[in-house]
């Protein structure tokens, strides 16, 4: 049978050559900031400046204690925003319609606070858990208004992912008589474990880059926590403050920023790791 698509050689060479272009613009912008920061921050890299504490605002000893926090914020974070965002992405999907007035509702909701400003959130959270709930400046602050902040993108994602199951699948499961919790737990989240993997890691990525949310909530103290209601310098603030009130910190502002791209892609890295032992 004669093909229906018509073809345009030239049409198709000039969107390959663009489509090439733009992906390699984009890519050399990335090399070149991390070129940058790789220049300015790679000598002060080493295994104690992990390890030990840091010195004279900054400017000495490493980042030990910065990490802790920031690892601390983060568990905080995600221990509020997995299942939470999970069980609001299922009941949105298995629960409420998307077509009806309360699924388009929330789903409206839903994008305008992934599109509000952080300092918002920040402003949000230093009312509602630093004063209102007498948090104060504290690890336990920092995550909670970090979770705020993460929330809407890891149900909409979550929810997304859940809603491209494919419908043979759901069917093969309902001819098995599965109950809704078998259906969930062997056919749906198998099926979307990628999409939320994809959540999961697109909400790391905003919660350990953030800086307005830390600086309103979880404070610039340098030392370690004693518990999770102390005061916590998160990586990303310890970045701007070097940068900007320290002089001469913007070669270990560098050094932190490459510590932070690295645990970016760790995160990144272990999430697949998981879902490939899953799948296996």
């Amino acid at each position: 049978m004669r093909s229906l698509i018509v073809r345009y050689p030239v049409a198709d060479g000039v969107f390959r050559v663009l489509t090439t272009l733009t992906t390699a613009a984009v890519l050399g912008i990335v090399l070149w900031l991390l070129l940058g920061l790789v220049l300015k921050g790679a000598g002060d890299l080493s295994l104690a400046y992990l390890l030990t504490p840091p010195e004279a605002s900054g400017l000495g000893g490493g980042i030990s204690s910065v990490l802790v926090n920031t690892l601390l914020i983060l568990s905080v974070c995600l221990l509020v925003v997995i299942p939470l965002g999970l069980a609001c992405a299922l009941f949105l999907t298995e629960m409420v319609s998307p077509a009806s007035v309360a699924g388009q509702a929330t789903g409206y909701c839903l994008d305008v606070l992934s599109g509000v400003p952080s300092i918002v959130f920040a402003l949000f959270g230093y009312q509602l858990f630093a004063i209102t709930l007498g948090l104060g400046f504290s690890i336990v602050a920092g995550g909670l208004t970090l979770a705020c902040m993460a929330l809407p993108l890891m149900v909409r994602t979550s929810q997304q992912a859940v809603l491209r199951v494919p419908a043979d699948l759901v069917e093969a499961g309902h001819a098995l008589s599965l109950s809704r919790a078998g259906m969930l737990r062997r056919v749906i989240l198998p099926s979307a474990r990628h999409g939320i993997a994809a959540g999961i890691v697109l909400s790391i990525g905003r919660t350990l880059a953030e800086t307005a949310v830390l600086l309103f909530t979880a404070g610039y103290v340098l030392r370690l926590p004693g518990s999770l209601l102390d005061s916590g310098r998160a990586l990303s603030v310890h970045i701007y403050d070097l940068a900007m009130h320290v002089p001469g910190g913007q070669p270990r502002a560098a050094s932190a920023a490459l510590v932070l791209v690295a645990l970016i892609i760790l995160t990144n890295l272990a999430v697949h790791r998981l879902l490939k032992t899953h799948r296996d």
